[in-house]
C-alpha cells in the first residue's frame, strides 16, 4: 500500500494506491489524481479570488458569467439537490458562514441571506445568470466532487485499488475493503467507528469542531437552507452512495431534516446513519 498526502480544500487529502505499480507509473497516478483535486480547488474555492465562486460572487444580480464545465456540473448537482431538498441544501448560504466566522468576508457590501432559490439560473450553453445579489459557497458538494475527479483520474491511470480521503470524504475504488474510521460524537475521548468501504463512498457531517458561541447564539458551519439557521445538533451523520459528490451533499440534507430514511437517499442509492 502506497500513500501521499497533500493540503487542498481546506482539509489534508490522503490517497493510498493499493496496486503494485513501478515507481513510474505510481508516481504519474498520484500527481494525476492530485492534479485533479488542484483544478476543483482552483475553481470553486471560496478564498481564491480567481476562481469561479469567486467571480460569481463580485457579479453584480443581472449579469450572465461563463464558467468552467466542472463547476457548471456542481452547481447544477447543486441546484437540483436545492429544489429537490425543499431548499434544505442552498448554496447562497455563505452571508450566514461570513456572519458567523466561518468565512472571510469579501470584499463588497455583505448581501442580506434570503431563503427560497439559490439566485443563480443556469442557461442551456453552459453559463450561469446571477438573477439576485447573494454570496454562494460549494464547500458542501465540492469536496466531493473532487474526490470523484480523483478516482476518475486513478482510473484512467490504470489504477484498480484505491482509496482518497478528503477529510472525511471518501471514495474507494475497487472490491478490496478499506477500513475507513467515523467520529463518534458521543465520546469525549474522539473514539471511533470502523466500517469497511468498497467501491463506494462515504461522507460524514457533524459541528463538532464548528459549533461555537457568538452571543447568546450557537453556531456552526452548517446551514439549514430553509431558515438560514445554524445546524446545532451534537450528532453526526455518514451518507454512503455510489459517488462522493451525493454523499458529501446529502449528509447537509440529513443533518438538517435529522430524517435517517430522507427520500432523496434512496433516489441516490445511498443509505445514511446517525450517530
Amino acid at each position: 500500500m502506497k500513500c501521499r498526502a497533500q493540503p487542498w480544500l481546506g482539509t489534508l487529502v490522503d490517497i493510498r494506491i493499493g496496486d503494485v505499480l513501478d515507481a513510474g507509473p505510481l508516481n504519474a497516478a498520484f500527481t494525476a489524481a492530485f492534479s485533479r483535486i488542484s483544478d476543483v480547488h482552483r475553481l470553486m474555492s471560496f478564498h481564491d479570488a480567481g476562481s469561479d465562486v469567486a467571480r460569481l460572487n463580485r457579479a453584480p444580480a443581472g449579469t450572465m458569467i461563463a464558467i468552467d464545465a466542472h463547476t457548471v456540473h456542481v452547481i447544477a448537482c447543486a441546484l437540483q439537490l436545492h429544489a429537490d431538498s425543499g431548499g434544505i441544501f442552498n448554496i447562497s448560504c455563505a452571508t450566514r458562514l461570513v456572519q458567523w466566522g466561518s468565512l472571510p468576508p469579501p470584499e463588497r457590501t455583505l448581501p442580506p441571506y434570503e431563503a427560497g432559490d439559490c439566485g443563480l439560473l443556469l442557461e442551456a450553453d453552459g453559463t450561469i445568470c446571477k438573477t439576485r445579489d447573494v454570496l454562494i459557497d460549494l464547500g458542501g458538494i465540492a469536496k466531493g466532487y473532487a474526490v470523484d475527479q480523483a478516482i476518475a483520474a486513478l482510473q484512467q491511470a490504470g489504477v484498480t485499488s484505491a482509496c482518497v480521503n478528503a477529510g472525511g470524504d471518501v471514495r474507494v475504488l475497487g472490491a478490496t475493503p478499506f477500513a475507513i474510521a467515523i467520529r463518534d460524537p458521543s465520546t469525549v475521548t474522539g473514539s471511533t467507528v470502523t466500517v469497511d468501504l468498497a467501491n463506494a463512498a462515504l461522507a460524514t457531517s457533524a459541528t463538532y469542531f464548528s459549533a461555537r458561541q457568538i452571543g447568546a447564539q450557537t453556531v456552526s458551519a452548517l446551514v439549514d437552507g430553509r431558515s438560514g439557521a445554524a445546524i446545532t445538533s451534537r450528532r453526526s451523520v455518514t451518507v454512503q452512495a455510489a459517488d462522493c459528490l451525493h454523499a458529501d451533499a446529502l449528509t447537509k440534507i440529513v443533518m438538517a431534516s435529522g430524517d435517517a430514511t430522507h427520500p432523496l437517499l434512496a433516489r441516490h442509492r445511498a443509505q445514511a446513519f446517525i450517530l
